[in-house]
């Protein structure tokens, strides 16, 4: 079990539990499927994290790439700005844990 493991996790465990939270969703329906959807995927892909899986990084690379897009469509992040820096902060840090990871 490595640090970036750790760190993807409890990334996609925030992004579920963030989805409920209605000061960084607010009212968008985007920001709550968006949450949901890319909270679970990456949970399920923290798993063989642990083991050791290398070729699963690229997978949460895709995931924090979208995040980072996600952040600036309008579309689903609405105007709420708890939405728009939960979408950079979790997306950088889960890009940094994937690149990582690769080495």
């Amino acid at each position: 079990m490595t640090w970036k493991g750790w760190t993807v996790l409890i990334l996609s465990l925030w992004l579920i539990i963030s989805a409920f939270i209605p000061g960084i969703t607010g009212s968008s329906t985007g920001n709550l499927v968006n949450f949901l959807i890319v909270g679970i995927m990456m949970l399920v892909v923290s798993f063989p994290m642990f083991r050791g899986s290398k070729g699963i990084a690229t997978t949460v690379l895709i995931f924090s790439v979208w995040l980072i897009i996600s952040a600036f469509i309008s579309g689903i992040t609405g105007s709420k700005g708890g939405a728009l820096t939960n979408y950079l902060i979790v997306g950088i840090v889960t890009l940094i844990s994937s690149i990582f990871y690769r080495d």
